[in-house]
């Protein structure tokens, strides 16, 4: 849902029509999260996908249909599209289908921001009759079996008959940039055992599309030797909200790092943590890969 709330805010300031669509279920049980959302527009275009794309077609189908109010619907993943989406022919879906205009009009900022939220969905049957939105302020506000799931730092989804709770936590990404082969695949490694997202790039072009946007809850790490990457990556770094940004790699090459910035008028490297990581004596991939994620939550937390 968070990848798609730069889209939908947009259509929504445009005054176009889109839908959004999640997964609430899954039959046999698969490992897919609310976060992972569909958006469409009248014209067919997407967003985003639902069970790697499998439900695309049918909820683009059910999408133009232009109901007004938010509903319950449940799938079936045909034979060819589960075959491409690595999933068992007549896996069954229910999902959450509803125009982006019946859920609060918070809801998008806060995705934007990358806020956790909470969204609760009345049902009469299989019609979403009104959505409640709560933060961590108001999240007791929606009963307490919402606010423990809120507090468990997941997205996940609650079902009942009168209700869908559907809780939405971002998942940290962390950008890494440049970087011997084994360092990148330690780090990567480490980022995902901590349940975030790591994202790698050798190149230059990439660095600033895969900066653009992040918050005070992701990461970015430069590591290679090459300074036309990693200073782009630090100059765009710099420039956004990025809560955790790090300089790995010898004095020479982080202080070339440095010059590089401030011939092009950027001095102030406060933020940069040079080098990069917590002092723990760390000499091997992993153990550096351990001091750099632990320096970046404790960036966070404080």
């Amino acid at each position: 849902m968070f990848e798609i709330a730069l889209s939908v805010a947009a259509c929504r300031r445009a005054g176009t029509r889109v839908d959004v669509a999640w997964v609430i279920g899954t039959e046999p049980p698969l490992a897919v999260g609310p976060e992972d959302a569909v958006a469409i527009t009248p014209g067919g275009g997407r967003l985003g996908s639902v069970l790697s794309g499998a439900l695309d077609d049918q909820l683009g189908e059910l999408a133009a249909l232009q109901a007004s109010t938010g509903r319950v619907v449940e799938l079936e993943i045909g034979a060819s599209e589960a075959v491409l989406a690595g999933l068992e022919p007549g896996t069954r879906a229910t999902v959450l289908l509803a125009p982006a205009s019946s859920l609060p009009d918070d809801t998008w900022d806060l995705l934007l921001r990358r806020e956790p939220v909470c969204l609760v969905s009345h049902l009469d049957g299989d019609v979403v009759t009104r959505t409640d939105l709560h933060t961590a302020a108001t999240i007791t506000d929606a009963g307490d079996d919402a606010a423990r799931a809120f507090d468990r730092g997941s997205s996940q989804v609650l079902t009942a008959q009168e209700a869908v709770t559907t809780i939405l936590r971002p998942t940290p990404s962390l950008v890494i940039v440049g970087g011997r082969a084994d360092m990148v695949e330690a780090l990567e490694r480490q980022a995902s055992l901590m349940g975030w997202r790591p994202r790698a790039t050798q190149s230059a072009a990439e660095v600033e599309g895969l900066v653009a946007g992040l918050t005070g809850l992701d990461g970015v790490v430069v590591m290679g030797h090459d300074l036309e990457t990693t200073g782009r990556a630090l100059l765009a770094a710099l420039s956004s909200d990025v809560g955790y940004l790090g300089s790995v790699g010898p004095g020479d090459v982080r202080r070339a790092r440095a010059d590089w910035l401030a011939y092009r008028g950027v001095s102030d490297l406060t933020r940069v943590h040079s080098p990069a990581g917590l002092d723990i004596g760390a000499r091997t991939p992993a153990e550096i890969a351990m001091a750099i994620t632990a320096e970046m939550v404790a960036a966070r937390h404080s």
